[in-house]
């Protein structure tokens, strides 16, 4: 084995294949004898041409496995009795090798002759010519046994007998016949290279997707564009007019007007077919199905459909950022709503370079749902997005991108936040808005921020101007997120302060300062 793999690397540098022509007593390579045995009961060439075998051809890699199946093969067929079941070709078929490939040929019709059409024969009754048959047979010898002189029920055979025509009765009704039919299909198409049968098969093929997704059969077309990929690659002489047709069958599944009446009709059946089923044809579809995917999501009843929808999409979406941006940019927002909140979950790196525009959005729902996908993300990208959300027009999406880049310590953010808290955006904002703020000025400005915090929070005079308790109390929680002893000092000289609102925030900032 060692010296055959070496032989084939070195092969492989010369040519992509080998195709050897096979006699009774020789194996030829371009019209040059490189084996011959005149024994047959030692030749390999017999043992492959006794059973039909005409042409065999290797592929680059077969020496690591397959060539040691290959061997093995030719070694069991040698030894076959004359009544086994299996043949040379069964055995190699069950290999299903992908890197040894084999033409055959039946040996009763290589030199057959058609036959003349004949005088058309009369048609007779069975029973009359069973008649003409008891008439013009022989007269019964004494003592030969008939089969007719005995009961022949089904008892008559053995048990294990009757076992086994039950299992191969239940074996042959059980068979895909469908699935077997395609497998011939695929089979005559790799090795027919004439390009008017090709042409014929590829046309059966296309004819028959429609009908197998009618009949809810989803396994076999799956098949289909499974196999139709292994035909690109192993295929040879492929003209490109059917390569371009073969490459075309999933990319036309994936198509909006017959994905949408695939799946909307999986979502109003009755009688659903497995999930196995439906996930071997998803897992065919391509880049482009994920903008029709995205806009299903929503509307579809059926939960199983639902998550296998969604299993496929997020295939596609880890795979094909392209896409990603188009169903983002979709005119339909149930879509666009469906893709922002798989972008989170998967935390698609590349999402939010189509995610800016829908922070423009009118749509409250929408907006909320690119602010939680892109504190899931949290990519450089994602944050200068979150950073541009602190100034928007909508008071949610303001409070949850200020909180993330706090809690995040995004310090680029800090000048956007300092002008919300100095200015006077903030004077007719609830308290909760102000105090996510004033928390978020502490944590980001730091002890920069503190003589603008002291001026607040400081109890002026009775004629000098005094903030409402609310921004009183919203500067004490921001100088509690400062944590320095200056911080700390300002604290304690408003311990001691007139509104309870206003002492119940510093005692709290002061146990956050700690010592």
């Amino acid at each position: 084995m060692d010296n055959i793999r070496a032989a084939l690397r070195q092969i492989w540098q010369a040519t992509d294949d080998l195709v050897f022509d096979v006699a009774e007593t020789e194996i030829r390579w371009e019209d040059a004898v490189v084996y011959s045995q005149d024994n047959r009961s030692e030749s390999v060439a017999w043992t492959l041409y006794k059973d039909g075998v005409r042409s065999l051809a290797l592929k680059p890699g077969v020496e690591d496995v397959e060539i040691v199946r290959f061997l093995g093969v030719l070694q069991q067929a040698k030894n076959l009795q004359a009544d086994a079941p299996d043949d040379l070709l069964t055995l190699l078929w069950a290999q299903d090798f992908q890197l040894v490939a084999y033409t055959f040929r039946e040996l009763a019709t290589e030199n057959a002759v058609p036959i003349e059409a004949g005088a058309t024969i009369p048609t007779t009754p069975p029973t009359q010519v069973r008649q003409y048959v008891e008439e013009e047979a022989p007269p019964k010898r004494e003592g030969l046994v008939s089969m007719d002189d005995f009961d022949t029920t089904l008892y008559f055979l053995e048990d294990k007998e009757v076992d086994y025509l039950k299992k191969d009765v239940e074996r042959e009704y059980s068979q895909d016949l469908r699935h077997n039919v395609l497998a011939m299909l695929f089979d005559l198409l790799e090795l027919q290279t004439y390009g008017t049968v090709r042409a014929e098969l590829i046309s059966i093929l296309e004819n028959f997707i429609p009908y197998l997704l009618g009949a809810a059969d989803f396994r076999s077309v799956a098949f289909i564009l499974r196999e139709a990929r292994v035909i690109l690659q192993r295929a040879r002489e492929l003209i490109p007019e059917h390569r371009q047709t073969l490459e075309g069958l999933p990319a036309r599944l994936s198509q909006r007007d017959a994905l949408s009446q695939l799946i909307q009709s999986l979502d109003e059946a009755t009688v659903h077919p497995t999930e196995e089923e439906l996930a071997e044809l998803f897992q065919e579809l391509r880049a482009e199905a994920l903008a029709t995917l995205m806009g299903w999501l929503p509307r579809l009843n059926n939960e199983r459909v639902r998550e296998l929808v969604h299993g496929a999409a997020a295939r596609l979406a880890q795979a094909n950022a392209t896409e990603v941006l188009k169903a983002l940019a979709s005119e339909d927002s149930a879509a666009q709503l469906e893709m922002v909140k798989l972008a989170g979950r998967l935390k698609l790196p590349g999402a939010p370079d189509g995610m800016e525009p829908l922070l423009q959005s009118n749509d409250r729902t929408l907006k909320l749902a690119v602010v939680e996908a892109l504190t899931a993300i949290a990519s450089p990208s994602a944050m200068r997005l979150l950073e541009k959300a602190i100034d928007d027009s909508d008071r949610d999406v303001r409070i949850a991108a200020v909180r993330f880049v706090a809690s995040r310590g995004y310090r680029n953010a800090a000048t956007r936040v300092e002008s919300m808290v100095t200015g006077s955006k903030l004077r007719n904002a609830d308290l909760t808005e102000k105090m996510t703020f004033f928390e978020a000025f502490g944590s980001l400005v730091g002890a920069r921020g503190i003589p603008v915090l002291e001026k607040m929070l400081a109890a002026k005079g009775l004629l000098g101007k005094k903030e409402d308790p609310e921004t009183r109390a919203c500067a004490a929680m921001a100088l509690g997120k400062v944590r320095t002893p200056e911080a700390r000092a300002v604290l304690e000289r408003a311990a001691q302060d007139k509104e309870p609102l206003v002492r119940n925030a510093v005692s709290r900032a002061l146990r956050e300062v700690g010592g």
